[in-house]
Formats: structure tokens, sequence, C-alpha cells
């Protein structure tokens, strides 16, 4: 049963210090009202899995040291430029970096979803990056001869945590073209989701929009937080405020000057308008 709770604050008060919290990339619906009430919480310790990339939302916990480690294809402000407290942890050793790619990290929750201990890829094979990975195994493949393949262990975040445009009374989330959103879910213990709005009409019963609609199964907890991605955008719904991010990537340059960010924007403030 999907719990329908009233804030985004009640929403994550159940993730623990060091639990592991899979994001999705921006454009697919950051849960930014949640992740500022993760902050304002000073829950500590956290491995963030990006999906398979990260922004705004990664350098913001990163910066007010709640990430311990970082399991990544890229961490980046894009047209804001790289992001500065994920640089500035990386340089100092605060943050430990497990590099990935957006393959890889598909294919563990994958894993995941589908209850196996591993997916096998050959894509990575030859890189660099398959030498660093000391839990990525190359093994030969059984069904053929001379012919390495490597195997990527499944991905089981502790939570699934995103923002999307709709849900229902029953807790069926509506998440449109974003699939990467329902395999997060089905690949993780819990799923917590901000929407924009619930609707008293159950969108599995809608022929539209059943197709891309997370069923309650799969969501632990659901609540409503108007323009909760802000100040990244909902596709569809609302441009991202691009001269906060600009001066979010100025400030955050110098760690006064994220801690200012960070007084006047998340503890002191509510979420941007």
């Amino acid at each position: 049963m999907t719990s329908i709770l009233a804030s985004a604050e009640e929403l994550t008060g159940g993730v623990c210090c060091g639990a592991s919290v899979a994001v999705p990339r921006e454009a697919s619906g950051c849960a930014m009202e949640a992740v500022r009430a993760l902050v304002r919480r000073r829950v500590r310790d956290l491995t963030l899995i990006a999906v398979p990339q990260a922004g705004f939302q990664a350098d913001l916990l990163i910066g007010a040291g709640c990430v311990r480690q970082v399991e990544a294809a890229a961490v980046t402000l894009g047209e804001h430029g790289s992001a500065p407290r994920f640089r500035a942890a990386v340089s100092a050793g605060t943050v430990e970096i497990r590099d990935s790619t957006c393959p890889a990290i598909h294919a563990g929750l994958q894993a995941a979803e589908k209850g196996v201990p591993f997916m096998p890829m050959r894509g990575i094979l030859g890189s660099d990056l398959a030498l660093h990975r000391d839990d990525w195994h190359t093994i030969e493949n059984p069904y053929g001869e001379n012919d390495p393949i490597l195997l990527l262990p499944a991905i089981t975040p502790d939570v699934s945590l995103f923002h999307a445009p709709r849900a229902d009374r029953e807790g069926n989330v509506w998440v449109g073209v974003n699939r990467e959103l329902l395999t997060m879910a089905h690949a993780s213990r819990e799923t917590l989701v901000t929407v924009e709005a619930i609707s008293d009409e159950s969108l599995t019963s809608d022929v539209r929009l059943a197709a891309g609609t997370i069923p309650s199964l799969y969501v632990s907890a659901i609540a409503e937080a108007p323009r909760g991605a802000a100040p990244v955008g909902l596709p569809g719904y609302y441009d991202e405020d691009t001269s906060h991010l600009r001066r979010y990537a100025e400030l955050a340059q110098t760690e006064e000057g994220f801690d200012r960010y960070l007084a006047e924007q998340v503890i002191a403030a509510p979420a941007p308008a």
C-alpha cells in the first residue's frame, strides 16, 4: 500500500544515514524539494547512484556533506559548467568515486530488476574503466570460444528518489516516456516520489496514461510538491530557472559561497518559485 504523505520532509524522513539513493538525470525529474529536505535533516554518508548521470541535485548534496560515495557516468551542471562542490570533494578526497558508464548503470539496475546477481556486457571490454572496478569481472563466454564477456553486479538501491508530473490516490505514478524511472522503481528496496499533483482518477484505468505509469506495487510513498523539481525544470511543465542555476554555479566555486547559497536557498528559504 503506497503511503500518501503531506510533505517532502515527511517523505524523506525514513532515509537513513548510510543509505544508497538512486537519482535520475535532470531531464527525467529531479526531486529537488526532497533533496533540500535531506540537506535540512543533515543526512550523512549516502551512496549516490546517478541514473546514469547527475547535476545540481548531486552537487547540492555533496556540498552539504550528505554524500560519501558517488557512482555515476558523469556529474556536471551542463551549460553552467562543471559541478563545483563535486569537483572540490573529489580533489579533497572526501567523496569516493566509482566511475561507470550509462549502459553499465542501466545494466546493473536491470539485473536487480530481474532478480539476478549480475548482467553481462561487451562494450566496456578493453577500456581502462574496466581495469579500475574490482567488482566487475571478465569471464569466458560459456557458450563460445575465445569470447570474453564482462559481468556487472546488480545495483539495488535502498531508495529511488525522483519527481513526477502526477500520481493518483492509489499510489500509481505517471512518468511518461522516462522509462528509466520504472527500472529504478523495480530495482530499489523503496521508491519515494514527489509529484506536481495527486489525482482522484486512476491512472492505470486510462489507456492513454497506463503505459507510462509505475504501478503502486513499486511505489513506497508519494508526496505532493508543486514545482518540486525547481530550480531544475520538469520538461513539458516548466523550464529550469537559468538565472538561479547560474548564480549557484558562481557561488559554489568557493565553500563560503556555497554556504551562503545553502543558508539563503535551502535552510532558511522555501523551494524556488
